[in-house]
This record gives structure tokens, C-alpha cells and sequence, in this order.
């Protein structure tokens, strides 16, 4: 097995295209023409975005929207860049939320942590080394 993507639902799947491309130059792979699901080239690994509508189609017992909870969920993607500091400026000049300004951790990486408008916490962060 490997990890192949990542999905996220979001209310507006466009605006989180447009969110993660602004705040952090990725680019978009394609938004359906529904609207509904949309993917940006991360790497490897596909981090997706979904509508909710799809979400209460998939899991019928219903699931935590995360722009709705007032708390980060208890997951994040990570962002690895050389610059931290800068790329932890990018997101809120794009609508996100600092949740902790960059610091440096004892196994030698850099970290910063950001709520997404959609709610979703991506830590920016530097390769690990060691």
C-alpha cells in the first residue's frame, strides 16, 4: 500500500483551490465540472478537495465540517518549504489563521501551524533532517 490522496471536504471546493494556489503557489491539477471535487499537484501524494454534499452522500451518518467546528480537527496536512517564515505570512495574507508562528523544534525543523478558511490546519514546516 502507499498513500495515494488526500481528500477534504470543503463548502466551496473552487475557493479551496484558489485558497492553497494564492497562499501557497501550488497549482491545480482540475475542478470537476460539477464543481463538486477538484485536486492540486502536491507531489506524490493528491491532496484533493471534496464538496460536503459529497461527504453526507459517503458517510450517511453525517461527518464534522470542519470550517464549523471551533476547534482545529485533530489532523493537519504538512507543507514542507525552505522558508517557513514566509510561507507562514502567505496564508494569512490569503485568509487563513496563525496558530503558532514559526518555531524551531530540537530535531532541527522549522514549524508553523495555519487554519485554512475552510478550517483545515496545515503545518508549514522544513524537511526533517537527522
Amino acid at each position: 500500500m502507499k498513500l495515494g490522496y488526500t481528500i477534504i471536504y470543503v463548502p466551496d471546493v473552487a475557493a479551496a483551490l484558489a485558497f492553497f494556489e494564492t497562499a501557497f503557489g501550488l497549482t491545480r491539477r482540475f475542478l470537476h465540472e460539477s464543481g463538486a471535487y477538484g485536486e492540486l499537484e502536491t507531489g506524490a501524494t493528491t491532496l484533493s478537495f471534496a464538496a460536503h454534499e459529497l461527504g453526507e452522500m459517503n458517510f450517511p451518518g453525517g461527518h464534522v465540517a470542519a470550517h464549523s467546528s471551533p476547534q482545529p480537527l485533530g489532523f493537519e496536512i504538512a507543507l514542507v518549504t525552505g522558508d517557513v517564515p514566509a510561507a507562514c505570512m502567505r496564508g494569512p495574507a490569503a485568509g487563513a489563521r496563525e496558530m503558532a508562528p514559526p518555531t524551531h523544534k530540537p530535531w532541527g525543523q522549522t514549524v508553523s501551524w495555519v487554519r485554512t478558511p475552510d478550517g483545515v490546519l496545515v503545518e508549514l514546516c522544513t524537511p526533517v533532517t537527522g
